[in-house]
């Protein structure tokens, strides 16, 4: 199966170099066959990825030591979801899967873009077909997930890091690659653009909804990622600007720019080059938090580990990418000029191009934050590092004043608002926003951050409600329906504008999470059994220490008793795992209590068995399940906004002239 699985990766690499040359040649010769036959290619490319991505789980499924990346991500006691999952455990199994993924979303892009984007398709093939090309050779040359012991083969492999046999990292990485594969297609599309000079708006209509999809498993990845770091690292936390977590935020914070600017571009033929630029830096992002991550230039408990051969390549990449890429765009410069000038600073796209400064001042910020130790140690040989902190120190404010300017956007209008349409928009949220803000100042709630933030949540909620009422009562009046069923057609006749309002909502919901952390409490204490830890409204009392053994690990296991108030919430179990394959790694396993407002997070720091004490850290998070709710919220809004309009049709009755029902 190894020998099968070596064959396909270089019959991939070959059937790609003909996809590229036989897209570009034919559409410089306008020669349909030569065209088909190069998407024909690129499909065979997908068949060929499935065949190799199969071998590798059934090399795992089926404990096929033999070959090297088996040996070192999988053992025979390991859960069979473990087992499968163990395909993207590691560096080189991890490139195998982003080259499937990246195949199959390319199959599908040119599938059903082929008729209506016929101009460019064969450059999205090309293009696509490079970014495969390079990660095949990557694994030929160098990463082969294939590779096979040349002497004795080990009867049992060396198991799964025990960090990674979590249920949230069966969907977490494949959320976040998806994710970062997806960033590909919008690029291949606006590389497509750039090569065959069709730059108006159809390109951007073609790559909307790809990006969109990708944003919001980036955004799920993340989310993922931060329950997995707060339920398995055990520290109580959520983010703590680790390099691999800002690896996936880098591109996340360029794509939603580009989701905002692309309505600028759409409603006033404005920001062509800057939306051209954005796509190009978030795919980008996308190649250098993968080189991040795998070529040991940063430091992190996540990373794959330091290969400088690895860097090396991926460096190339990068430049050629950055030279071809920015070359076409000043080729280009001619065709992309703007329709309009921006007429006013208190419009609503000056608000959209403030949120991209914002956004972009915050990617590169964060970029060189975490690069940070990297650049000392080449300038000065000594490594400084940065912590969270001083991360804090300024994306909390750079946070607030995005959280401020999502709720300013709506409010403002198109082109110029007038004095009259400032005050008749922004009167009621601003009153919402201060009384809130006020409120909590008299109830004695004054950690600074996490108070301005509360009153900025209530103004974005406010201004979200007003536009929300304010359409539906216009609606009720021309369809004579109630208030409820005239904003389900609201959504329903402008469902991108609104799914926008609705994803704006989980976004407040999400911060409300963040400014919890403000109110924080936490304590660490050394116990006997019998004796009780006080947090909060918490008191927690430890019984017993027992140990445990399911053939796989052994099991350290305290039991505490929880009251809140005198009332009693029973037992909960906080604990210590050994893998006996990685008996240097024990794991924290958090006890937690859920609640809406907050979690009693419990784990055990340290312990002894034979005098039954245990060192018990408790922890009072006010607030984070709002987090999570708050991305159910945003997907529920995306998924609205996706939508075709085929599925909307018993919302299409029609409204009054003027009705809040404008498209966006």
């Amino acid at each position: 199966m190894s020998s099968l699985g070596t064959f396909v990766l270089l019959a991939s690499f070959v059937v790609a170099a003909y996809a590229v040359t036989a897209s570009v040649v034919g559409a410089r010769r306008r020669s349909n066959r030569l065209v088909e036959s190069g998407i024909g290619a690129f499909y065979l490319v997908a068949a060929l990825m499935t065949v190799a991505s199969a071998v590798i789980v059934h090399a795992f499924v089926t404990e096929n030591y033999a070959i090297v990346y088996v040996d070192r991500y999988s053992d025979a006691a390991m859960p069979l979801f473990y087992k499968i999952t163990a395909y993207w455990g590691g560096l080189d199994g991890s490139i195998l899967f982003w080259v499937f993924l990246l195949a199959v979303f390319g199959a599908i892009a040119v599938k059903y873009n082929r008729e209506s984007h016929r101009e460019l398709i064969p450059y999205v093939v090309a293009t696509i077909a490079v970014v495969e090309m390079f990660f095949i050779f990557l694994m030929v040359v160098h990463n082969n997930p294939f590779s096979t012991y040349l002497t004795q083969v080990p009867p049992d492999g060396r198991g799964l890091n025990p960090l990674l046999q979590n249920p949230y990292m069966i969907i977490h990485p494949p959320a976040l690659y998806i994710g970062f594969v997806g960033m590909t297609i919008p690029f291949a599309f606006g590389m497509a653009a750039l090569i065959t000079g069709f730059l108006d708006d159809s390109w951007l209509r073609a790559v909307r909804r790809w990006t969109m999809v990708s944003w919001l498993f980036l955004t799920f990845g993340l989310v993922l990622g931060m329950i997995w770091a707060y339920e398995e690292l055990g520290w109580g936390g959520y983010w703590a600007w680790d390099p691999v977590e800002n690896a996936g935020l880098l591109p996340w914070f360029t794509a939603t720019a580009f989701l905002h600017s692309v309505l600028v571009q759409e409603r006033r033929g404005m920001l062509k080059v800057w939306n051209v630029t954005l796509v190009i830096m978030t795919f980008f992002l996308t190649i250098f938090g993968t080189f991040m991550t795998r070529s040991g230039v940063v430091q992190s408990v996540h990373a794959f580990g330091e290969d400088k051969e690895l860097a090396w390549i991926f460096t190339v990449f990068m430049i050629f990418i950055l030279v071809v890429s920015f070359g076409y765009v000043i080729y280009r410069l001619p065709l992309l000029r703007a329709r309009h000038e921006l007429d006013s600073w208190v419009s609503r796209e000056a608000a959209f191009l403030a949120n991209n400064w914002v956004l972009l001042f915050s990617a590169i910020f964060v970029l060189f934050a975490t690069m940070f130790p990297t650049i000392t140690e080449v300038l000065t040989g000594n490594r400084l590092t940065v912590g969270p902190p001083f991360f804090n120190k300024w994306m909390i404010p750079v946070g607030l004043i995005l959280l401020f300017l999502t709720g300013v956007g709506p409010l403002l209008a198109w082109r110029k608002s007038t004095v009259s349409n400032l005050r008749d928009q922004f009167l009621w949220p601003t009153v919402f926003g201060v009384a809130v803000g006020a409120g909590l100042w008299l109830l004695g709630l004054r950690v600074w951050s996490s108070g301005l933030c509360f009153a900025l949540s209530a103004f974005v909620f406010a201004t979200i409600a007003q536009e929300f009422w304010r359409g539906a009562r216009v609606r009720q009046g021309a369809t004579g329906s109630d208030v409820l069923t005239a904003m389900i057609g609201l959504v329903g006749r402008s469902h991108r504008r609104y799914g926008g309002y609705i994803v704006h909502l989980g976004i407040v919901l999400m911060f409300l999470g963040f400014a919890g952390e403000g109110y924080k409490l936490e304590e660490q204490t050394l116990v006997k059994p019998g004796q009780v830890v006080t947090v909060g409204v918490y008191s927690v009392e430890h019984l017993e220490v027992k140990l445990g053994d399911d053939g796989q690990k052994q099991m350290v296991t305290g039991h505490v008793a929880v009251t809140r108030e005198g009332k009693s919430l029973g037992t909960m179990y906080p604990a210590r795992w050994f893998f006996r394959k990685h008996e240097d790694q024990p794991t924290t396993e958090v006890a937690i209590r859920r609640s809406f407002w907050d979690d009693l997070y419990i784990t055990m720091a340290a312990y002894d068995l034979q005098q039954q004490t245990a060192t018990l850290h408790v922890v009072v998070n006010p607030l984070v399940n709002w987090i999570w709710l708050g991305f159910g919220i945003m997907a529920l809004g995306t998924l609205i906004a996706l939508l075709p309009e085929r599925a909307y049709a018993f919302a299409s009755a029609p409204a009054a002239e003027g009705a809040a029902a404008e498209r966006v």
